[in-house]
């Protein structure tokens, strides 16, 4: 028995003397969502024997990275042919012995099954907190409609014919959107967790300035990690997403086990999201021009209110909190109507009051207009009283107290 209790201490003294076990954050997410035609504006991409690249930044750095594709929905596997990671500099040059090759179950490639997530191999490569990445994919065989996330607001670069993984080329075409790619996991000692940001448009950041890394999400990482605090931050919005019913994305309830549920180490959870329930619900034309396929159940204050708390039941049991935020403020905004405000304002109500959230964060009056709380401030938004400005948003993204993400 006294050999085996000075086995014991000295096991215990040694799991106290080793360095910090690392583990895997979802460093930077952009969520899927299905192709909306092939025509106009909102257009599908797709992609035969050519090489694309994408810009963007992690907000956790780390010692390992892997990365998530996704062909959720693809109408055929999708094939990878090679793929790339490497860091780049301010000015997008390669910051040397970053470039790594990626592999899939140790192969150079793999084929993605219609419908499936698809993970990387990890591989070593040190990187900094708020890196900027470029990944690569070559892609040898026609991918037909892509699983984008239209709102990609940083580069997509596309090659001449080929596989160019690792090569300098001149783009045929450049966009900003993403796709395939849905999330940059890393492997950090300091991590302490995922913070998933979960919502639509003025999440994702449309109004700010593309290529800036000024969403409000992106405003939360850097003060996070000017803090210290070793918070991963995933932005999982969806431009024109709603809680209930299918818009530019699966409503939020359809997504969020694969959106947010899947992300590794998720500890906090904060819900921007549910103005493009009520302007649609009831704003003059009642939902206006649908995309096809869409379309705009009469949804009550109490079905937002049971969808929300699905959201959070769904989430507690995994162990995540959930952090809510009140509905912004849209008057001026083309669905706005009187009708919709005053649901907007019962929705708020229960959210400011109701205990269900483990906390609740003032994102709607980070934006509002102190004369007109209803309204957005002047220079708060791109212009048409709904979405975000570069100065909004980052309003927003500072109004969040850091001492919410306590290390459990």
């Amino acid at each position: 028995m006294r050999i085996r209790s000075k086995l014991m201490i000295a096991a215990a003294l040694a799991v106290l003397a080793s360095p910090a076990q690392a583990e895997w954050v979802a460093s930077w997410a952009a969520s899927p969502h299905a192709p909306l035609g092939t025509e106009g504006p909102f257009a599908a991409a797709s992609y035969d024997n050519v090489t694309i690249s994408q810009i963007l930044r992690i907000s956790e750095g780390g010692d390992k990275v892997r990365i998530r594709l996704s062909n959720r929905y693809g109408s055929a596997p999708l094939e990878i042919g090679a793929a790339r990671v490497v860091q780049i500099d301010d000015a997008g040059q390669e910051v040397a012995a970053t470039s790594r090759t990626l592999t899939f179950g140790g192969e150079p490639g793999g084929v993605i099954p219609r419908g499936a997530p698809f993970v990387s191999d990890a591989v070593e490569v040190g990187l900094p907190d708020l890196a900027r990445l470029k990944v690569e994919l070559y892609l040898p065989s026609d991918t037909g409609p892509c699983t984008c996330h239209l709102t990609g607001l940083d580069e997509l670069a596309v090659s001449p014919p080929g596989n160019h993984v690792g090569k300098a080329f001149e783009p045929i075409s450049r966009a900003q959107h993403r796709a395939f790619l849905a999330a940059v996991e890393v492997d950090s000692a300091d991590a302490l967790g995922t913070i998933v940001a979960f919502g639509d448009s003025i999440t994702d950041g449309v109004g700010s300035t593309p290529g800036t890394n000024r969403r409000w999400p992106d405003v939360l990482a850097n003060r996070l990690q000017d803090a210290g605090m070793g918070w991963a931050v995933a932005n999982a919005a969806i431009s024109g997403n709603r809680v209930l019913s299918p818009g530019m994305g699966e409503a939020a309830l359809a997504r969020f086990d694969e959106d947010v549920l899947s992300l590794p180490n998720v500890k906090y959870l904060i819900v921007f999201e549910g103005v493009n329930d009520i302007g649609n619900r009831f704003g003059p034309q009642r939902g206006g021009p649908q995309l096809p396929g869409l379309d705009q159940p009469q949804i009550t204050v109490e079905q937002m209110i049971a969808g929300y708390k699905q959201l959070i039941a769904r989430a507690h049991a995994k162990g995540i909190k959930v952090i809510g935020s009140p509905i912004g403020p849209y008057k001026g905004a083309s669905y706005w109507t009187e009708e919709g405000e005053a649901a907007r304002q019962r929705i708020n109500e229960w959210i400011l009051n109701g205990g269900a959230f483990d906390a609740v964060v003032r994102l709607d009056t980070a934006f509002a207009d102190p004369a007109d709380p209803a309204t957005m401030r002047d220079g708060y938004h791109m212009g048409d009283f709904l979405h975000g400005s570069d100065a909004g948003l980052k309003a927003v993204g500072e109004s969040i107290d850091l001492a919410l993400f306590r290390e459990d």
